[in-house]
C-alpha cells in the first residue's frame, strides 16, 4: 500500500480488559472542503451509548487540527477561526480516473498519515472498528481510511455506517467494510457489537423519546473551538431535493429547557462559546422549540454565539423571533429560500413563498440584524433550472437588502427529484457517485455554462439594490 509506512508492528496490539471500539470520523478526498463548525455527532453519541455499556470506546478524528502539520511535507494547513469555523489541512493527490477530465485540483483533506500512526501507537487495539460516512461522493476518503486501518489492525472487523451507506448501501458493498449498517446507529450498532463482542448491551435510549439519549462524548474531541447541538432530527417537509426525511422519517424533538441545560453544561465545563445547530427544522413551530428555547437561553444570560449554516425555515421568522434570535447571540443565520420562481417553489415544495421571505427579512432587519448577516441560500443547478431564473432570485434576495448565497445543487438518490436529475445529468450520477458532488453542477441546464455561473457568483458579491 503506497503512501503509507512499515508492517505498524510498533502499533500497540495489547487489548484491555474491557471491549475496546474505535470510532473513526475518516478523511475527505475532494476537490474543495470547509469546516463549518462540522463535529460527527452521530460517531459521538454512539460513543457515549457505548460508554454505558461498558465498552472501551477511542476516537480518532482524521479531520482535526495538529500542530506537527506543520512539519509534514506538500501540506496546505488550514485556518480556524475564532468562532471555530475554518478550512483544514489538505494534501494534494491523484483524482479518481472518472474526474481526470475535471479541470481542478484534487486533496485530502486531515491528517497525515504519519501522523495518524503516531496517534494509533497510543491506543488499545480495538475489537471492532466503526467509521462514519457522511456525503456519498466523499467515499474515495472513506475506502482510503478503510485500506488505511486495516493495514494498521489486520484481523479487526470493520463497521460503516452514516448517510453514504444509508442512501448508496450498493454501492458501499465495495467499500471493503465487513458490515454496512445503514439507518440510524444507535439502533443498528449495539446487536451487532453484541454479537461480535459477546457482552450484553441492556442500557439504551429510546429511539422515540430524543431526551433519553445521553450527551454526545464531546470530550474525545482535542480543544474544540465550538460545539454542535442538536434538538431535533428530521423534517415535516418533504423537499424535492433533500434527503432528510429519508434519513429521519419521523420528525422528532427534544425538550427545549433539557436542550438549553446541555448548551449551559458545555459552557461551564470547557468553556465553549460558540454552538452550531445543524437540525433541519429549528423554527418550524416556533411555539414549540424555538421560543422557549431562545427566551431560556437570553434568562440565562449566557455570553454565546449560536450559528445555522444548515438553513433554517425562512417562513417561521416572525417579528418575535427575529428578536429573540438577535438578543439570544445567533450570529451566522442562513435561511433557505432557493428560488424567487412561484412554479419552482411549488415543484420543490412549497415550504416558503416570496410574501413570506419579504416579511422574514424586514424583521430580521429590525431586530438589528444587517444586510450581510442575513444569508440565503437559492439553489442553483436543478434540472431544467435556466440561468436566468437564478439571476433574478439574486436580484429579488438583494433588493430587500440580504445576501444571496448560490448553494450548487447535489442529485441525492431515492429523494423525489433523483429520477429528474438522472435523466437530465451527461454524467452516469447512479452508477458512479463521484458524479453527485455539487462541484460539478451535475444536472445544470444548457444555459448554465461555467462561465455564467462565474458571472452569477459574481453577482451575489455586488452591492445590494
Amino acid at each position: 500500500m503506497t503512501g503509507y509506512c512499515g508492517v505498524y508492528r510498533d502499533v500497540i496490539e495489547k487489548t484491555p480488559m474491557k471491549p475496546s471500539v474505535l470510532l473513526i470520523n475518516p478523511w475527505i478526498h475532494d476537490f474543495a472542503a470547509y469546516d463549518l463548525w462540522y463535529k460527527p455527532l452521530g460517531l459521538l453519541y454512539l460513543a457515549s451509548i457505548l460508554r454505558r455499556n461498558g465498552i472501551n470506546v477511542t476516537f480518532i478524528d482524521f479531520l482535526e487540527d495538529d500542530p506537527a502539520m506543520l512539519f509534514e511535507p506538500n501540506i496546505h494547513m488550514g485556518k480556524r477561526k475564532p468562532d471555530g469555523d475554518g478550512s483544514y489541512a489538505k494534501q494534494k493527490i491523484k483524482k479518481p480516473l472518472a474526474l481526470k477530465d475535471i479541470p481542478r485540483n484534487f486533496y485530502r483533506y486531515g491528517l497525515t498519515a504519519n501522523i495518524l500512526l503516531n496517534r494509533f501507537k497510543k491506543i488499545p487495539r480495538p475489537d471492532a472498528i466503526l467509521i462514519s460516512a457522511m456525503m456519498t461522493y466523499w467515499y474515495p476518503g472513506l475506502f482510503d481510511t478503510i485500506s488505511f486501518v486495516r493495514h494498521v489492525y489486520p484481523g479487526v472487523p470493520v463497521v460503516i455506517g452514516g448517510n453514504y451507506v444509508s442512501l448508496c448501501l450498493e454501492h458501499a458493498a465495495k467499500s471493503g467494510a465487513d458490515f454496512l449498517l445503514p439507518g440510524a446507529g444507535e439502533v443498528s450498532v449495539p446487536p451487532l457489537l453484541k454479537e461480535l463482542l459477546k457482552i450484553d448491551i441492556q442500557i439504551l435510549p429510546d429511539p422515540d423519546d430524543l431526551d433519553s439519549y445521553p450527551y454526545p462524548s464531546f470530550d474525545l474531541l482535542k480543544k474544540p473551538g465550538s460545539l454542535p447541538i442538536m434538538t431535533s432530527w428530521g423534517c415535516p417537509y418533504r423537499c424535492s431535493y433533500c434527503a432528510s426525511y429519508l434519513l429521519h422519517p419521523k420528525f422528532q424533538r427534544r425538550n427545549p429547557g433539557h436542550v438549553v441545560d446541555e448548551i449551559e453544561h458545555w459552557y461551564l465545563r470547557y468553556g465553549i462559546r460558540n454552538f452550531s445547530f445543524y437540525d433541519d427544522a429549528l423554527l418550524v413551530d416556533s411555539q414549540e422549540m424555538a421560543v422557549p428555547m431562545l427566551k431560556e437561553i437570553i434568562k440565562r444570560n449566557l455570553p454565546l454565539h449560536f450559528h445555522c449554516p444548515n438553513g433554517l425555515h425562512i417562513r417561521e421568522v416572525s417579528e418575535e423571533i427575529a428578536m429573540l434570535m438577535h438578543k439570544a447571540g445567533f450570529k451566522t443565520i442562513r435561511f433557505g429560500f432557493e428560488t424567487s420562481n412561484l412554479l419552482r417553489q411549488k415543484q420543490t415544495g412549497a415550504k416558503v413563498n416570496n410574501e413570506e421571505f419579504v416579511e422574514a427579512v424586514k424583521n430580521l432587519q429590525k431586530a438589528g440584524y444587517a444586510s450581510d448577516d442575513i444569508g440565503i441560500y437559492l439553489l442553483c443547478g436543478l434540472p431544467g433550472q435556466p440561468a436566468d431564473e437564478i439571476a433574478e432570485s439574486i436580484r429579488y434576495v438583494q433588493s430587500f437588502g440580504a445576501r444571496p448565497i448560490l448553494a450548487e445543487y447535489s442529485p441525492i438518490p431515492q429523494t423525489t427529484l433523483w429520477p429528474e436529475a438522472v435523466a437530465s445529468s451527461p454524467y452516469p450520477i447512479a452508477e458512479e457517485p463521484l458524479f453527485q458532488n455539487n462541484t460539478l453542477l451535475a444536472c445544470r441546464s444548457k444555459s448554465l455554462t461555467v462561465e455564467t455561473y462565474q458571472e452569477l457568483k459574481q453577482r451575489t458579491r455586488r452591492s445590494h439594490s
